[in-house]
């Protein structure tokens, strides 16, 4: 076997080493290096070509909780809604007292019979309440809107009649924010079995339904 001389045996051994790091040169310090802004700009490519992690935002409520519903009203606008009842209330046992709570007044003087319920419901977003409030309305047909209260509002009043005795009920229904107000105000004359005029049961259950926004939004800055 020729062996070939050494120089030339050297050389040849140390021929991939010099072409890598004439590469390596050429890639880090020569003419392919890249440059500052060439490394900015493909890491920004980089950056923004890489898939965003899905942004969770939380839902901010303008009412977190539910106020105490026999605080909504005035002791005056229950004695000339209600005549006889307590002014202060019965608060209705509710399965989460955060989230809903309903007061009640009724009362029997003489023969006049009232009832008054004032109800509050927070939802999850403005727009959970306004899709209930929308379906809440479509259910109970044949009323109006009410102008001026919470950001939107709704009345409507019936008459029902058994065995001969008259009941009007009006039932206001009122979205604010996140908030659902609903306002049911009833009455009977066990006298002449008649009820109360249309006017009065309305102009009740908005008068009532008022203070109570009044009442949602004075808690929201207390």
């Amino acid at each position: 076997m020729r062996f070939l001389p050494l120089p030339i045996a050297l050389t040849a051994r140390l021929s991939p080493v010099v072409v890598l790091a004439a590469a390596g040169w050429a890639l880090s310090s020569g003419p392919f290096a890249a440059t500052p802004a060439a490394e900015g700009r493909t890491a920004q490519k980089a950056e923004e070509e890489s898939p965003a992690a899905p942004a969770t935002t939380a839902v901010s409520k303008t009412y977190p909780a539910a106020p105490a519903p026999c605080d909504s009203l005035g002791a005056k606008t229950v004695k000339s809604l209600v005549p006889g009842a307590r002014t202060a209330g019965k608060e209705i046992p509710s399965t989460d007292s955060k989230l809903r709570r309903t007061c009640s007044w009724n009362a029997l003087k003489g023969y006049d019979y009232r009832w008054l319920d004032v109800s509050f419901e927070i939802t999850a977003s403005d727009d959970a309440a306004l899709t209930s409030f929308k379906e809440r309305v479509a259910a109970r047909s044949g009323g109006g809107d009410v102008p001026g209260i919470g950001d939107s509002g709704y009345s409507v009043v019936n008459l029902t009649t058994e065995d001969g005795q008259q009941t009007r009920e009006g039932v206001v229904l009122v979205r604010a924010s996140n908030a659902l107000i609903s306002v049911t105000y009833s009455g009977s004359d066990f006298e002449s079995k008649k009820a109360p005029a249309t006017a009065e049961i309305n102009k009740g259950a908005i008068k009532a339904a008022k203070e109570a926004v009044a009442a949602l939004e004075d808690g929201r800055q207390g």
